[in-house]
């Protein structure tokens, strides 16, 4: 009896070992896959409705059974539009996620960023290119007291986060870069991702939008009650010449 308990705690232990080495495996090959991917941001369009265009290369080759996942942070001077994302879920080849609604009318100054959680939609092993068109489009914003024709709104490029069921030992790596975030677009639970290390040459990219000149609010608005005046004062004759009451 004695040595068929032996026998089961030495297989057990065989087992457990044999887990946490492939375990390991995959945490490598999660963390190289991090190391050596980038993420680069294009700009296209002008005005108020531009078009921002995330490439993703992960090198060296696709994991097995990896989920990718780019956390957009958006600054109050852009909106996205959810009604147009949602006409074009169809022509994509990815999904995308808001954690707040959109107001599409309120001014820069009246809001605050917003997060978006872009998913692929792909089956089987996790992509090693891919290509995310997102239309954005600019807020209005206050008008400038300094003489500034335009302001600047800064698009920082996404955070690349990975996961696999396979490397559950997440302890491995850096406590900020593991985070947490929705599991899927469907956002019925919440998991926990690794994301990559900060680039050195971080691709972030300038939206110029124009703003009001706000030295010139005191003449327009005089000139706007002046204006007033005058067609008032010519209604009123006007209906006291012809008898109209």
């Amino acid at each position: 009896m004695y040595f068929e308990l032996i026998f089961v705690l030495a297989c057990l232990s065989k087992c457990y070992c044999l887990y946490k080495e492939d375990d390991q495996q995959h945490c490598d090959q999660l963390k190289q896959w991090l190391e050596s991917s980038t993420v680069s941001l294009e700009l296209s369009k002008k005005g108020f409705h531009r078009e921002v265009t995330t490439t993703v290369e992960l090198r060296p080759s696709a994991l097995s059974g990896a989920s990718v996942l780019l956390l957009y942070r958006w600054p109050s001077g852009v909106f996205v539009d959810p009604y147009q994302l949602e006409s074009l879920s169809d022509q994509s080849n990815w999904e995308i996620l808001l954690d707040t609604s959109i107001d599409l009318e309120v001014p820069a100054h009246k809001t605050s960023g917003f997060l978006t959680y872009v998913f692929p939609s792909h089956t089987g092993s996790a992509p090693s290119f891919l290509k995310v068109p997102i239309p954005v489009h600019g807020r209005y914003h206050g008008p400038s007291f300094a003489g500034k024709a335009f302001t600047s709104v800064h698009i920082e490029p996404p955070d690349l986060l990975l996961r696999t069921e396979k490397c559950t030992d997440l302890h491995r790596f850096e406590s900020q870069s593991v985070v947490d975030a929705p599991c899927t677009v469907s956002n019925n639970s919440i998991c926990l991702w690794v994301k990559k290390p900060l680039q050195q040459e971080h691709s972030t990219i300038s939206v110029m939008l124009p703003v009001g000149d706000g030295s010139a609010a005191m003449l327009v608005c005089g000139g706007t009650l002046l204006v007033t005046m005058i067609c008032c004062v010519a209604l009123s004759k006007y209906m006291l010449k012809h008898r109209i009451v």
